[in-house]
């Protein structure tokens, strides 16, 4: 029940601060499709966040968003040295890794983590192994590192692997 009513008011929160309308009408339209919302999904959101160390978990949220901000930054930068070099020494590869990650979560979290960086796409993904085309060795070989790995296990776990 606690999961369900944190996940409504995050939910009214987000709808109000994005509709900001305050006639009744929207209010209860906008109450009743939070609740709905927030009756199928309340367990992907909170329950989800109690299975484990909460705080650690967050905090590893927190700290990896910015931290992947930053990688996309550095991508563009080497992709744009890949595109205006007069050689451009682009050498697209495809690349295959095991992992070990356990929650749906974490395993769709780096798929589009490395997706969202640029000269990364994630072509397939199932529960051992990520098939990702690269479009170069330096970033081939960015992936192999396992950089970004250990920060989603960090997520998972609270732990750093």
């Amino acid at each position: 029940m606690l999961s369900f009513l944190l996940t409504f008011i995050l939910m009214f929160i987000f709808w109000f601060s994005l509709s900001g309308q305050t006639a009744p009408m929207f209010l209860v339209l906008g109450t009743v499709s939070c609740l709905l919302v927030a009756y199928w999904s309340h367990d992907l959101l909170i329950s989800k966040m109690y299975k484990g160390p909460n705080l650690r978990r967050i905090l590893s949220i927190i700290k990896y968003f910015p931290w992947l901000v930053w990688e996309v930054v550095i991508a563009n930068k080497h992709l744009i040295y890949l595109v205006l070099h007069p050689k451009m020494p682009i050498d697209p590869s495809i690349v295959r890794f095991k992992h070990t990650l356990k929650t749906d979560a974490c395993i769709t979290l780096l798929a589009n983590s490395i997706t969202l960086t640029p000269g990364t796409i994630t072509i397939d993904v199932d529960r051992d192994e990520y098939i990702v085309h690269a479009v170069s060795r330096e970033t081939a070989e960015g992936l192999l590192s396992g950089s970004m790995q250990a920060k989603i296990y960090e997520i998972e776990d609270g732990v750093r692997r």
